[in-house]
């Protein structure tokens, strides 16, 4: 028996499990409402699954945005895959939950952030993005915005705003 509880680790297990339960739900019923999704993984995650092309443009972290666009989402105790649109380019994705470091629904000010051993001096956990979420920053690929956003284009943006 251990000489401690690891709350830290019974934490990151639950909310897990709250992203495994959401998604689920997505894949029966669809994204209800104005709700979507940021996901931040860590790409150097050896069960991670993404282009190679996906793989050098990202090679820490990637953020996708999982909105009005999205196929095969396919959720296992593990993790999940989908398959989202890069430039009118179908590229699915395989991301273990172990690789997860952030889920933020702005849509309802909803975030979960998960610490790796580097960040352990920080807060685990639920957090408020009100704030957060007015500071994400949408990376393009140097081209002009269009006056209307494509529907079916998957956006990476980035998610410093939650770093300490």
């Amino acid at each position: 028996m251990a000489d401690s509880i690891d709350y830290g680790h019974l934490m990151h297990s639950a909310m897990r499990s709250l992203i495994k339960t959401v998604l689920i739900d997505v894949k029966e019923h669809g994204l209800p409402g104005e709700h979507h999704f940021f996901i931040t993984f860590d790409t150097t995650h050896p069960n991670v699954e993404i282009a190679d092309w996906l793989r050098e443009r990202y090679p820490a972290e990637m953020t996708v945005v999982v909105q009005h666009w999205f196929d095969n989402l396919d959720i296992r105790d593990d993790g999940f895959s989908i398959t989202l649109n890069f430039g009118d380019a179908p590229e699915p994705l395989n991301i273990p939950f172990d690789s997860l470091r952030t889920f933020v629904d702005p849509s309802v000010e909803f975030g979960l952030r998960f610490e790796s051993n580097e960040d352990e001096d920080e807060d685990i956990g639920l957090h408020s993005v009100d704030e957060d979420v007015a500071e994400l920053e949408i990376e393009s690929e140097d081209k002009p915005e269009p006056e209307e956003p494509p529907q079916k284009e998957a956006e990476v943006v980035s998610l410093d705003a939650f770093r300490k």
